[in-house]
């Protein structure tokens, strides 16, 4: 009998998560942890901060959230893509494309390899200024 490998370890199904996700998929942009708390309870959910960032990295594990790295700490938003991604950022608005880069993904693979490293990952987000800033400050 042959078993079908798991995704990963399994998720116990749970209100706060299932709350925490659709906050989250209602917001179009990135937000910390912070605001996402504010927002559930501005809706009258009540859950600890704690609460909050254990469901957001559940949900980024999962591949359900997007997480992003920025000068301001981890912000989060609900995954457009399931593919393996990138973003590209405008530092003033936070507006954001997500983008493929398979010439990263092929120097990242090369790069472990040649240092003797397996199973590679990484996290990559470029900053600039999207068209309509920077049309706002010429």
């Amino acid at each position: 009998m042959n078993e079908i490998p798991s995704a990963g370890p399994q998720r116990r199904k749970t209100w706060q998560r299932d709350a925490v996700r659709e906050a989250l998929a209602e917001t179009a942009e990135f937000v910390s942890a912070q605001e996402l708390h504010r927002i559930l309870e501005d809706r009258g959910q009540r859950m600890g901060l704690a609460t909050v960032y254990r469901a957001l990295g559940s949900l980024h594990e999962s591949g359900e959230a997007d997480s992003l790295h920025t000068a301001d700490g981890e912000r989060y938003r609900s995954c457009e893509s399931e593919a393996h991604h990138h973003h590209l950022v405008c530092r003033n608005c936070k507006a954001t494309v997500e983008i493929e880069t398979p010439d990263v993904e092929v120097w990242s693979r090369q790069l472990v390899e040649a240092h003797g490293y397996t199973q590679p990952s990484h996290h990559l987000e470029v900053f600039g200024l999207c068209p309509k800033c920077t049309a706002e400050t010429a």
